[in-house]
């Protein structure tokens, strides 16, 4: 039997990758984690036989815990939890949990030298060179679980990166793609909130529409894949079919397709090194009958223009930019900012935290790391409430 654990189990990352599972006689699921969706969360562990089940808020523990009480599972709650669960015999681990928070569970998942499907954007794009020592100083292996990324990763095999020449990602443009550009200041969280293409939770969908989404994704590909930052572009695609394209210095270029359905990352990173069956749909062409793309508007998306400067700065630029991006969507849900201030408070706080620290310089540590995080958001908040009080 094959030990897994899912962090994140109860997002939408976590849900197909226990569909996968729930499928398969071959694995025992080591360790489940989630958040306040508590009910989910219990009926999953039961479910899959989980070893521990554990929830990242403190307040939702006895809940848990009285809803598994008489199963034999293991019950455990708060952020320090999760991070412990990390070291919980495991050979495959799913990296879901959405935000920084997913950062410290996938370092602890690393020195067990396992393998970890990432899935958590914010793990590369806040400490990515960090993140590749720890498994290069430990042997494990990190699969990436993006759809984009996996795509690259799939049409990089066999093949040399110096033989490169450029990596697209693709992008659908999000809910918000066909609007006016000068409607756009007016999108409620709940329209900025629906994908036309994936079924994705509310915060990574509104990254979506905002393209902050594929802006952290650019960063991404730049530090797994070692890529200079001009080699990493992106394109427009409707269908969401075409997930990547790699194109090499003999002029070939490879593209990855498939229906969009988060189960065939997922599965490729379970199966790895070979492939298995997985229940999705298969592509027809004939069907689809079209391939649309275009180049990304500039002044819709200014996200993109802000992960170049991340890549070309380096250094803490990764931790600022994340940070100050989840607190802007914040305020958004919270409806205290338009949708077009996002950009705006994530440029500030990147300015501002440059104004106080050398932000070029590399942390070199997860602690230090998350101190940048911390002290990121704290700048974000305050760019947030400025760019509140100057539209009212």
């Amino acid at each position: 039997m094959r030990r897994v654990s899912v962090f994140g189990a109860t997002g939408s990352v976590g849900v197909s990758t226990l569909d996968l599972l729930g499928r398969r006689a071959d694995v025992a699921v080591e360790v489940l984690t989630g958040g306040q969706n508590v009910a989910l969360l219990a009926q999953q562990a039961i479910r899959h036989k989980a070893g521990l089940a554990v929830t990242a808020h403190e307040e939702c523990y006895r809940p848990l815990k009285e809803a598994l009480a008489g199963t034999g599972i293991e019950v455990a709650g708060g952020p320090g939890a999760v991070v412990e669960a990390g070291y919980r015999p495991a050979e495959w681990v799913m990296s879901a949990i959405v935000g920084a928070a997913g950062l410290a569970p996938g370092f602890a998942a690393l020195s067990q030298g396992k393998i970890l499907a990432l899935a958590n954007k914010e793990s590369l794009v806040t400490a990515g060179p960090l993140l590749l020592a720890e498994a290069r100083a430990h042997g494990a292996t990190i699969l990436p679980v993006d759809s984009e990324h996996s795509a690259v990763f799939q049409a990089l095999t066999g093949e040399e990166i110096g033989a490169v020449e450029t990596v697209t990602l693709t992008a659908s443009g999000g809910g918000l793609r066909d609007w006016p550009l000068e409607r756009l200041a007016q999108a409620t969280p709940d329209e900025a909130g629906r994908h036309p293409n994936w079924d994705m939770g509310q915060r990574i969908t509104i990254d979506s529409a905002s393209m902050f989404n594929k802006a952290m994704e650019v960063i991404e590909a730049h530090e797994f894949f070692g890529l200079a930052p001009e080699q990493v572009q992106v394109l427009i695609h409707p269908q969401s079919l075409v997930h990547a394209l790699v194109a090499f210095r003999d002029g070939a270029v490879m593209a990855h397709l498939g229906a969009p359905d988060m189960r065939h990352p997922i599965g490729y990173a379970l199966n790895w090194p070979a492939r298995g069956d997985l229940p999705v749909e298969r592509l027809n062409l004939a069907r689809a009958g079209r391939l649309d793309f275009a180049e990304p508007d500039h002044r819709r998306y200014p996200a993109l223009d802000l992960a170049r400067q991340v890549m070309e700065a380096g250094g803490a630029s990764g931790a600022v930019f994340n940070a100050a991006k989840e607190i802007a969507l914040d305020h958004f849900i919270a409806r205290n900012i338009g949708f077009l201030d996002m950009a705006p408070v994530v440029e500030a706080t990147l300015a501002a935290f440059a104004a106080r620290s050398p932000i070029s310089r590399r942390p070199e540590s997860l602690a230090e790391v998350l101190t940048i995080d911390a002290e990121a958001r704290a700048l974000a908040g305050t760019a947030a409430q400025a760019r509140r009080a100057k539209a009212v």
